[in-house]
């Protein structure tokens, strides 16, 4: 059978073929973000303060005795510094006019990923191991993150050996030092969750990476979840745990791509926030050549308004 002569592997000047859609699936879920409370900051160093009862103690007055009061302990000030998060964009007028896969405008193409970029890129900073700093003029202010806030309630993982968190300190967040890693045991989870209920916390979220998370899965206080069958029908196998259960409450375990191997998070949701210096915003740049100029940014710091009421443990992820 004789094949036909003008076939497409010779053949020149054939279109090309694009699907007109653009596929991303990177992921922009900011669960620290949405759990804290919204703030507002009047200036780049944001303060509050915090405050703690006497510890209870035997408490038995003489009938008709004297009164003699004694000085009371004032709240304790804390701070944090504003961070200011920018992405920019410069697309030229030649390529805002030509033809495009998946897209009409570059510029608002770009101008919406970077908005989900920068909301990404400020959930990083609120749970990584970052330490505060007032910055300068070539030095960039830092907000303190919920890892390295957490000082007095940080638990060491079974096991391990080295590292340091000091927490707030001295007016400054310092960020925490790694020592040996090591698996988690549910041990560690326990008393870490005890020393934040201890102090008046009520931890009801443990934030923590995919490593730790599958060896949270495991621990006995996981709530098991069961899906009832009939007959022959199959049964669905749920391997993940959102729920914990301890001696301390019910605690929901949530995962976050953005924290670090090297700490578990248990978080009291009421006594943390993120407060706005400069919300979200789009700025249109001045226009300087043939091309259209954009930027996001926002200014915002992490509030730990009381760290007693949170815990982790650290040196985990081994």
């Amino acid at each position: 059978m004789a094949i036909a002569p003008n076939l497409t592997y010779s053949g020149n000047k054939i279109a090309e073929d694009f699907h007109n859609t653009i596929y991303d699936i990177s992921p922009t879920d900011t669960p620290f973000l949405s759990m804290a409370k919204r703030m507002k900051a009047s200036n780049t160093l944001h303060q509050w303060t915090k405050d703690a009862l006497t510890a209870a103690a035997a408490n038995a007055a003489k009938e008709g005795d004297d009164f003699d009061p004694t000085a009371r302990a004032q709240p304790t000030t804390l701070n944090n510094y504003t961070q200011i998060l920018r992405k920019d964009v410069n697309v030229s007028g030649t390529f805002e006019a030509v033809n495009k896969v998946g897209r009409k405008s570059e510029i608002a193409y770009q101008t919406a990923r970077m908005s989900k970029e920068l909301k990404r890129d400020l959930e990083y900073a609120l749970v990584r191991n970052q330490a505060s700093s007032a910055g300068g003029a070539a030095t960039a202010r830092t907000m303190g993150s919920m890892e390295s806030w957490i000082g007095g309630n940080a638990y060491r993982a079974s096991g391990s050996t080295g590292g340091t968190s000091s927490g707030y300190t001295g007016g400054v967040v310092t960020a925490p030092t790694d020592g040996t890693a090591t698996a988690m045991v549910e041990a560690d989870l326990k008393a870490a969750l005890q020393l934040a209920w201890t102090d008046g916390g009520d931890p009801s979220v443990i934030m923590m990476s995919a490593t730790n998370k599958a060896e949270f899965s495991g621990f006995t206080g996981v709530a098991t979840r069961f899906n009832d069958v009939k007959g022959a029908t199959s049964a669905n196998i749920i391997a993940s745990a959102d729920v914990y259960v301890s001696d301390f409450g019910v605690h929901k375990a949530v995962l976050n791509r953005y924290m670090r191997d090297q700490a578990v998070l248990c978080i009291d949701p009421e006594y943390v926030g993120v407060a706005f210096l400069r919300p979200f915003t789009r700025v249109d740049i001045a226009k300087t050549g043939d091309g259209e100029k954009k930027a996001i940014l926002c200014e915002a710091t992490l509030v730990v308004q009381n760290p007693d009421a949170h815990a982790k443990v650290y040196n985990t992820g081994g």
